[in-house]
């Protein structure tokens, strides 16, 4: 026999309030995911080489009583937590690489370390941010740790190296090589989830979008090969700048008349051109390197296609040859609409209604996207601009002077616990 609604009333209203009420953190642990921040900030290291950074994760989860698994994908560290109760499984990701940036922030904590990136000499620095996301994974696993024995199911702490791309062309790194070891042999998640901390949202707000997301990202070079002559007798040879040149030209007609971006943004762009030693040699070889950006993996490979024969055209036309060679880094990063949909009312909880923005697609990319291509994913930004400051004016991820104020890293702790505790007790619909 059905109940009238008055019976549940009391009930429904008494579950809203448990459910609305969002996770605090103690302020001891906040001030600790602050520390942890600026040791890490201090001490960047490039990708597949995040050596001391993955000794200090794996120390913090052995601590909380975790078994962590290193060296997964040359600096990976994984731990698995088992709560107290039978459940689903997630993973939370966390990526841990810097970039070959000059820091310029000013920061009491700031970088002053130089390496080698692809033969040049550089700085390295946290310009991305991925100092914050371990720090904030390392708050998450220290919190749901000590809630262990109330959890229902198991959560497994991601930590990866080389999300900004294999340290050399050609090479296999970063989630992609994390899941071709293994990551998942003995864990298979229900539910995968990352974030990114993000300049073009103020601290206090969390960015979030259902479905394609953030864009592919391809790697592309490619070979142009004349025939080397004196500068000032170019007719006798076959000048591989030159079609070089027309090539990219051409490769931007693509974009602008053969594609239509009204329905499929594409970005083509090159990044690099080398070519020839002196002023008066007109030299053999000219290399362009790149990269393609889409949202739609059929358009990816019609774009490629087009792209190949420009190039194989315009060199043919001149006497040279033309070799187009393409590595993806990272496919689409899409969030599952219907774990999207279950978790948004999470982020909500911690940062308010108002607070969750619905961001446009973007073009720049994240191999996070490897991941949930295994599993439903949700991936949402954490915004990092103090609220006085005009986002246009705010400097971007990547910049030398990326400075993201520390007030990002409560929020993000607290949005990510949030969401694994409400995915980790909420049955599926």
């Amino acid at each position: 026999m059905s109940r009238p609604l008055f019976f549940l009333l009391p009930l429904l209203f008494a579950t809203a309030a448990s459910a609305d009420t969002a996770v605090s953190i103690d302020p001891a642990l906040q001030a600790q995911v602050i520390e942890w921040r600026r040791d890490l900030h201090q001490h960047p290291e490039l990708g597949n080489h995040e050596v001391r950074t993955a000794q200090i994760v794996a120390g913090h989860l052995r601590a909380l009583g975790l078994t962590p698994k290193t060296g997964i994908a040359h600096t990976g560290v994984t731990a698995v937590l088992k709560g107290g109760k039978p459940g689903p499984r997630i993973a939370l990701r966390a990526d841990m690489d810097a970039l070959p940036v000059t820091e310029q922030t000013g920061l009491a904590f700031a970088s002053t370390v130089k390496s080698e990136y692809r033969g040049q000499p550089v700085g390295v620095m946290h310009a991305c941010g991925h100092d914050m996301h371990v720090a904030i994974l390392m708050g998450v696993a220290q919190a749901l740790a000590a809630r262990k024995d109330e959890l229902a199911g198991e959560v497994m702490f991601v930590f990866q190296p080389a999300e900004e791309g294999p340290p050399l062309p050609g090479e296999s790194a970063g989630a992609r090589l994390m899941l071709d070891e293994g990551v998942f042999a003995d864990f298979t998640p229900d539910a995968v989830m990352g974030l990114h901390v993000w300049s073009r949202l103020h601290v206090g707000q969390l960015g979030v979008r259902s479905g394609p997301f953030m864009a592919s990202a391809d790697e592309w070079m490619l070979k142009v090969r004349g025939q080397q002559t004196h500068g000032s007798q170019p007719w006798a040879g076959v000048d591989p700048i030159t079609v070089a040149a027309q090539v990219l030209l051409g490769a931007q007609s693509i974009i602008a008349r053969q594609i239509d971006i009204t329905a499929h943004p594409v970005v083509l762009t090159a990044g690099q051109i080398q070519s020839g030693t002196r002023f008066n040699i007109i030299p053999d070889e000219a290399t362009m390197v790149g990269t393609l950006r889409t949202f739609d993996m059929d358009v990816r490979e019609d774009v490629i296609r087009r792209f190949r024969s420009t190039a194989e055209h315009f060199a043919a036309a001149s006497g040279a040859s033309a070799e187009l060679s393409v590595d993806m880094n990272a496919p689409v990063t899409r969030n599952d609409p219907a774990l999207t949909q279950r978790l948004r009312p999470s982020l909500e909880k911690v940062a308010g209604a108002g607070n969750v923005v619905e961001v446009p697609r973007y073009t720049i990319a994240e191999d996070f996207s490897q991941f949930a291509n295994v599993a439903p994913g949700l991936y949402f930004f954490v915004g990092t601009t103090p609220p006085e400051q005009a986002l246009e004016s705010a400097p971007m991820n990547h910049s030398p002077f990326y400075a993201p104020d520390e007030a990002a890293l409560d929020i993000g702790v607290r949005a990510m616990l949030q969401a694994t505790l409400d995915f980790l007790a909420a049955p599926e619909d």
